[in-house]
């Protein structure tokens, strides 16, 4: 049935507004980087008039935005990848098993999305203090009490994803393979895995960004040399001055290479978000 003409019509109008609003940011941020910081704190142009590239140079310098980003890729890879494999497990034991209290295991990992972030700050802190008081255990302020912090977020929402999509997979490939003389790890790993890899990657992803992302618990968790880029990008507003000039081209410069890498996996992450609910 072919649409009306002026259904054809309000769409594409729709979605043209759409575009320009997604991308009048991006353009706003790509200009605004080409410009000294006096035409951009003076008054407002969309056409840069003084184009320098000066900004991506004194980004460097101004902040060890290096350090910071380092510190993101580690913490973030990190915790993708700890997340996968935990969920993984988890998952492949909650669609493959019946067990006493499996019900109740999944309905009390679902439930911890229900509760704001927030409410684990606290928390969380108090045990990282007193952890490294008594064991000497730093976690506080440490990469590896920050990965640990986004595992309590990533992981609840990795493992409900992942059980949907292992449930999609038949099991008789699972009893192929233990005919073939595998273990439960073995068909897993060699049969289960191979064919679960958009759900894998899908949750690779989803806990990469949330990682990346984050501010709260990062600005809280970590110090001057652990800092991430979400929260070191704060480090160009001073008492005096704002650069925002540097701020803009900080964040295209750290944008590029996750864009890239979202753009070159994104359809992954949309089969390992839907295939789960079609079986």
């Amino acid at each position: 049935m072919r649409e009306p003409t002026w259904f054809t019509w309000t769409r594409r109008v729709g979605l043209t507004l759409l575009s320009l609003f997604t991308l009048l940011p991006i353009y706003i941020m790509v200009t605004s980087a080409l410009k000294p910081l006096s035409d951009v704190q003076g008054d407002f142009s969309w056409l840069p008039t003084h184009l320098t590239l000066q900004p991506f140079h004194d980004m460097w310098q101004t902040i060890p935005l290096a350090r910071y980003f380092v510190n993101s890729v580690l913490v973030s890879t990190t915790s993708s990848l700890a997340s996968v494999a935990i969920a993984l497990l988890a998952a492949y034991a909650l669609s493959r098993y019946r067990f006493r209290g499996r019900q109740t295991f999944s309905v009390v990992v679902l439930s911890t999305q229900m509760f704001p972030g927030i409410l684990f700050l606290l928390p969380l802190f108090v045990i990282f203090v007193n952890l490294g008081q008594a064991t000497g255990i730093e976690l506080y302020g440490s990469r590896t009490g920050l990965i640990i912090t986004y595992l309590t977020f990533t992981l609840p929402f990795s493992i409900w994803m992942l059980v949907g999509y292992l449930d999609s997979i038949p099991r008789e490939l699972d009893e192929a393979a233990k005919v073939d003389g595998n273990g439960p790890l073995g068909a897993l790993f060699r049969v289960v895995v191979p064919a679960a890899v958009p759900g894998i990657v899908a949750v690779a992803i989803y806990a990469f960004m949330t990682a990346w992302g984050e501010v709260l618990f990062a600005s809280v968790m970590t110090d001057d040399s652990t800092r991430t880029l979400a929260v070191g990008l704060q480090g160009y507003a001073t008492q005096n001055n704002i650069y925002w000039n540097q701020i803009m081209a900080a964040s295209l410069t750290v944008s590029i290479p996750i864009v890239i890498g979202f753009l070159l996996l994104q359809r992954f992450l949309v089969a390992g978000m839907t295939a789960g609910a079609v079986k």
